[in-house]
């Protein structure tokens, strides 16, 4: 942690850490948030330390909510520290790096994940390994979003491990219904979506993990009474013949606090992480290359995030300089608000990725290469490059969010399918919308979720007419508009997920006149139109 004492930030006096940072946002002389921050910091800096004799030079006619400092640095040294001093740490701290101190406490104790996950190597014996996970889950939900987080955590968990004991059969669907639910009512309750657009953050996005983890427990634990014959190869894979203990439970819902999050992972997989069983009966590979390269990966991230989000700021959709601008300008700014939006959440995933690689549990094996090389893909939740440099929406899912995408493909989208027909529209449709519901019930979301699945089954449309045609110049020109077209439709469709409001998407989408819409339906009507002759099928012995 950051914070050493209450009066001290490593350990030296508060105001040596302080008035420096205030210093360098007023030289700055920024005008907005920053700059009006920094002064009101100042402000309260003064008028806290006043009596712990700092001097400060002040005009008498100065008001303390008006004053700008002439000289602030350096401080006379106090005795005492001055009051409110932790308070003014974590708003100096906030203020330097452009955040509010929730999201900085947050910030802190997900970083704090990593020692934790490293410090869980050590612990003997599996039983304290689950307590030692879930206790610390807990300790860091508690000093992140306060004590009622981890009540509003009991709720799910309880659920879902009274299905599993008293409704086997059922488990899974009881859990299903009575997680998602409880997640609904928190997200309207909190207006989840309304605070992480305002720069805030609540326990909300750890309950959104939480709860695909207690629902796959419950549905593994049904479909342990099933016959393996017509099972699929994930229910062979991860389904529990027998309860979990409660200290099980614990430790799998809360794990080093991977709730926070992500990535979702496997009870069948926690178990054997944590009883040393499977791929980890033996001695596994150092993590310490992969761990440092996804901390490497975090700083370029946060880097890029912080350095764009000044310059494609997403109140700009609300301004009316925005559609003063010509049709393609305001695509270009569509595009660049979306590109500088991931950025953030790579940072999160790439801190989350470090944090189960050096724990161990982001091991899956071994490549079958010559030599083989350690594979870390169970930690790993975005492809950067192979989201930015997508050449198909058909390859999104595969690379953006991959471990909730695995757990919708494996509990919500082949689950629909009926036996002995194949996927549609519908389907995929279906997986989208429980997707929206899982983020909130914010317009924005379930708009973005109906444009993708437009967008996917579009691209599907080009590549088909890709692999139909033998010429290598026309399908390199195909491989290119598919390309194209993904990276137009999703930065398009995503400001629905950036802006939230019903108003504001259709605003957003009015201004670019719906391409981002029309553009997949018309390949959809094409597709129907333009049928590539499919390639005969070998006839299938009786």
């Amino acid at each position: 942690m950051l914070i050493l004492s209450r009066g001290s930030i490593r350990g030296k006096p508060v105001a040596v850490v302080i008035y420096p940072v205030l210093q360098n946002l007023i030289n700055r002389k920024r005008k907005g948030l920053f700059y009006k921050a920094a002064c009101d910091l100042s402000a309260a800096a003064a008028a806290a330390s006043s009596s712990s004799t700092h001097a400060i030079r002040k005009s008498p006619s100065t008001s303390s909510s008006s004053y700008r400092p002439h000289r602030i640095w350096p401080p006379r040294h106090s005795a005492a520290p001055a009051p409110a001093t932790m308070g003014l740490e974590m708003d100096a701290m906030a203020a330097s790096i452009g955040v509010s101190v929730p999201v900085l406490r947050f910030l802190l104790c997900f970083a704090a994940t990593i020692p934790t996950g490293l410090l869980w190597r050590a612990v003997p014996g599996a039983t304290a390994r689950h307590l030692y996970a879930g206790l610390t889950g807990a300790a860091l939900s508690y000093l992140s979003f306060g004590a009622t987080s981890n009540l509003l955590f009991v709720a799910p968990m309880a659920l879902g491990y009274l299905a599993m004991l008293l409704f086997r059969r059922h488990a899974g669907l009881i859990t299903f219904l009575g997680a998602f639910g409880f997640l609904i009512a928190c997200h309207v309750s909190y207006m989840s979506g309304d605070a992480w657009k305002e720069g805030g953050i609540d326990a909300t996005g750890a309950l959104m993990v939480l709860t695909l983890k207690v629902i796959s427990c419950a549905i593994n634990y049904s479909d342990g009474i099933l016959k393996e014959e017509g099972l699929r190869e994930s229910q062979k894979k991860y389904r529990l013949t027998k309860l979990p203990s409660l200290i099980e439970y614990f430790g799998y819902c809360l794990c080093c606090g991977s709730h926070f999050a992500g990535p979702v992972y496997e009870m069948k997989d926690y178990l054997d992480w944590t009883e040393r069983k499977g791929i980890w009966a033996n001695p596994i590979p150092s993590p310490l290359l992969p761990t440092l390269r996804a901390l490497v990966q975090a700083g370029i991230c946060m880097g890029l995030y912080l350095y764009l989000s000044p310059k494609f700021p997403l109140s700009r959709f609300s301004e009316p300089l925005y559609y003063e601008w010509g049709f393609w300008h305001r695509l270009f700014y569509q595009y660049m608000s979306g590109f500088t939006a991931r950025w953030k959440y790579y940072f999160i995933w790439s801190i989350s990725e470090a944090a189960i690689i050096i724990s161990g549990l982001g091991f899956t094996g071994w490549s079958e290469s010559s030599p083989p090389k350690a594979k870390w893909d169970r930690a790993k939740n975005v492809d950067v490059l192979g989201v930015e440099l997508a050449g198909s929406a058909v390859q999104l899912p595969a690379v953006w969010n991959i471990q909730v995408s695995t757990w919708l493909r494996y509990y919500v989208y082949e689950r629909l399918i009926q036996k002995g027909k194949k996927p549609g529209f519908l389907q995929l449709l279906g997986t989208q919308t429980v997707s929206a519901i899982w983020h909130g019930l914010y317009p924005g979301y379930i708009i973005f979720f109906v444009q993708s699945a437009l967008m996917i089954n579009g691209s599907r449309v080009i590549y088909r007419w890709q692999q139909a045609v033998s010429n290598s110049v026309l399908r390199s020109i195909l491989a290119f508009l598919n390309f194209a077209y993904t990276l137009l439709v999703l930065n398009y469709s995503c400001i629905g997920f950036q802006v939230l409001s019903f108003k504001e998407t259709l605003a957003s989408y009015q201004s670019v006149y719906y391409v981002g819409t029309i553009v997949p339906i018309v390949c959809l009507l094409l597709g129907n139109v333009i049928k590539p002759a499919r390639k005969p099928k070998a006839q299938k012995a009786e």
